[in-house]
């Protein structure tokens, strides 16, 4: 009895790192539930989990007794969207359900790919500004056009880097950062360059998009997961209206409407 109630301990803090982690770095539900589950099965446990925006509830038992039982919440932490974490983490619970590591083990892998260092942030800023230039020619804008919303995405994602490293509210750094892209892109409109002047401008903050919010939500709440789909949803959507703000204080500076 002593030794189940180590062992289900000793899991359920693993399993409680591992399910908030990946919800951190931006999967959707049912692909935690279904990954911790199966990492739980693999050592003979069951699981019931409750998932929210901001915490775990998690309840780890016995598969043939159900008086060895452990419950838990853990909140979320924040970390950056990472589908190379994701990736890993799944394919890290089909090991344990093919192959029946130890914990130790699992542990060794989790933390080597948690710890795994990123892509370099330039190279990120640099592919983020590269792709937004071509999301404006993809909506008809012109070269000077597609030039200055590579400029303006790598102001305001600069800024973001910076300020997310300096832990500043998320909606105020996306208002910032859609103001600051949105008034770089703005200098062909004080300029008079190029004939696409107005899809420069509209096309410089789609850099900001909460596209992987969105479409986890969609899911989540298609697959039943209501609650954290709802809670996704609204919190995409008041980025997006930050973003608005950050764009209508450009178009204020500018006088004029030419969206």
């Amino acid at each position: 009895m002593q030794e189940h109630s180590k062992k289900i301990q000793e899991l359920s803090n693993f399993l409680l790192d591992y399910a908030t982690t990946l919800m951190a770095v931006g999967s959707h539900t049912s692909r935690i539930v279904k990954n911790v589950t199966r990492i739980a099965e693999s050592f003979g446990f069951g699981v019931d989990m409750t998932i929210f925006q901001r915490n775990i509830t998690m309840t780890v038992k016995h598969s043939e007794d159900y008086s060895i039982r452990r419950t838990y919440v853990r909140r979320i932490p924040a970390m950056a969207l990472n589908f190379r974490t994701i990736s890993d983490l799944s394919a890290l619970s089909w090991e344990a359900y093919d192959h029946h590591p130890g914990l130790h083990e699992l542990q060794l892998r989790f933390n080597t790919i948690v710890n795994t260092p990123r892509m370099s942030r330039w190279m990120v800023l640099l592919l983020v500004a590269c792709a937004n230039a071509a999301f404006c020619r993809l909506f008809g804008g012109d070269p000077i056009a597609m030039g200055l919303v590579w400029i303006a995405t790598l102001a305001g994602f600069f800024i973001r880097q910076e300020l997310t490293k300096l832990q500043l509210n998320h909606m105020v750094i996306f208002i910032i950062c859609s103001f600051i892209a949105s008034l770089t892109a703005a200098l062909g409109v004080f300029c008079n360059l190029g004939t696409t002047q107005d899809i420069a401008l509209g096309t410089s903050v789609l850099f900001l998009i909460p596209g992987v919010p969105l479409i986890n939500s969609i899911l989540d709440i298609l697959e039943g997961h209501v609650l954290v789909g709802l809670s996704r949803t609204i919190n995409a959507t008041i980025l997006i209206i930050c973003i608005a703000l950050g764009l209508s204080m450009t178009l204020l500076i500018l006088g004029k409407d030419i969206l």
